[in-house]
């Protein structure tokens, strides 16, 4: 398998590799904040080292660029996009990866090569529209502040009329200065339903207390996901309290 940095990181990934609009992160921003989400059915994400953190409690900002301020509120929060733009987003080595505070580890259920797309919510020229082609990605990690998303797809990644990425997306916050150091996460069909095209199976778990947010392929299941239908609801996916550490573990093309 193999990486090509950019700005960001793109992947085409195969088993055991690797680890719409702003909706439902977005909207974790203010009112949901104050409520967790009811952990849905617990992770089958493996344990490992990835999942420990610094005794010391401080954790390493290797490979990031300079954070950049925030701004906005609610959905037009924007947080710490890098400076370059996307150096916030890093891949990590997985003896690295517990050194860092935010830390996904992607895998798959695939057994065709997969590329997963990695994006802050606002793309280099300061507008809303991180998704539209802005490619940020094993073990991703993410510094302070950040927010944004990223799409999954066998092949290469669909897009809607606008060109925007259109399969299922990932969504995250970690650390939000705009949300008093909340994170949080979902899992997300909205722009692939809307475009009417393929909704492909993601899980992703918070590690240290099982909350999960799923969609399989179709949606023919959804678990604290969002859909179509939950476009206008808040705070759906996993809300973490709190500014310690988070370890999110993702499984691309799930099945159940």
């Amino acid at each position: 398998m193999q990486f090509t940095k950019s700005l960001l990181l793109l992947a085409a990934l195969t088993t055991g590799s690797l680890a719409h609009r702003v909706h439902g992160h977005a909207r974790r921003q203010s009112p949901a904040a104050t409520s967790s989400a009811v952990p849905s059915s617990s992770g089958s994400s493996s344990g490992g080292s990835w999942t420990a953190t610094p005794a010391s409690g401080s954790y390493s900002t290797a490979g990031f660029g300079a954070s950049t301020a925030n701004s906005g509120s609610d959905i037009t929060y924007q947080g710490n996009v890098g400076n370059p733009w996307g150096s916030n987003i890093i891949e990590v080595s997985e003896s690295d990866a517990s050194n860092y505070k935010y830390v996904a580890a992607i895998s798959g259920q695939n057994t065709e090569a997969w590329t997963v797309v990695f994006w802050n919510k606002y793309g280099p020229d300061g507008k809303m529209d991180g998704w539209y082609g802005n490619a940020a990605t094993k073990y991703v990690a993410f510094d302070d502040d950040t927010n944004g998303g990223f799409a999954a797809a066998p092949g290469s990644i669909p897009t809607d009329s606008g060109g925007g990425y259109a399969s299922t997306w990932g969504e995250f916050d970690f650390g939000s200065n705009g949300n008093s150091g909340w994170s949080g996460f979902d899992v997300s069909a909205i722009v692939a339903q809307n475009a009417g095209l393929t909704v492909q199976g993601m899980k992703m778990c918070d590690v240290f207390s099982g909350t999960c947010s799923t969609i399989t392929p179709g949606a023919a299941s959804v678990d604290n996901a969002y859909t179509t239908a939950e476009t206008d609801i808040g705070g759906i996916g996993g809300n973490i309290s709190g500014d310690g550490p988070v370890r999110i573990a993702v499984t691309i093309d799930y099945s159940g």
